[in-house]
């Protein structure tokens, strides 16, 4: 009877680990190259992009992440249909033709839109905790935690790596030359 217990829950994890598509890992191998252009065409950071997109869509796996391409639950665009379970599902959520798309709309949102518009005057692409405390304060999310959420999202996958600071990299450039000349 032991062995028997044994073999479904080992069965059961292996079918849950299965049904998840999208793992963290997999998700930003995935999309980080998405996100660094975002950053450079926009100015939003990187990890900002990644980190909110994995928060908001479960890394990729919620099902509005996986029938329509919305990572961030953007709503608008005459509404989306797709299928669940042999059912029809009529949503008032936005369809993408794929994830680059929805992270350039959550891009053009932060930039155009006069409630966050301001942010990227106030912060750099480098300052990942102030982007995610005025988008909080400037009233994306209900969540009175979500920027922590958000934070600890990007600290924990090091998501903030992928925030170029221009200072860095020609200090590291520097500091390789003049090992070079040595």
């Amino acid at each position: 009877m032991k062995k028997l217990v044994l073999v479904t829950m080992l069965l059961s994890s292996a079918l849950l680990a299965v049904a998840q598509k999208h793992t963290p890992k997999s998700y930003i191998d995935q999309f980080k190259d998405d996100a660094i252009k975002i950053m450079h065409q926009t100015g939003v950071p990187a990890s900002i992009v990644l980190g909110v997109a994995m928060h908001e869509s479960g890394c990729g796996n919620s099902t509005l992440a996986q029938n329509l391409n919305n990572q961030f639950g953007v709503k608008g665009g005459g509404g989306a249909t797709f299928v669940k379970h042999n059912k029809v599902v009529k949503t008032k959520y936005k369809r993408y033709q794929s994830v680059y798309d929805s992270f350039q709309d959550f891009a053009r949102i932060m930039t155009e839109r006069s409630e966050f518009s301001g942010l990227a005057a106030k912060f750099t692409h480098t300052d990942y905790t102030g982007w995610a405390r005025g988008i909080q304060k400037r009233g994306y999310c209900s969540s009175h935690t979500w920027a922590s959420q958000v934070m600890g999202i990007i600290k924990k996958y090091h998501l903030y790596n992928f925030d170029e600071n221009p200072d860095a990299a020609e200090n590291q450039s520097n500091q390789a030359e003049i090992a070079q000349n040595r």
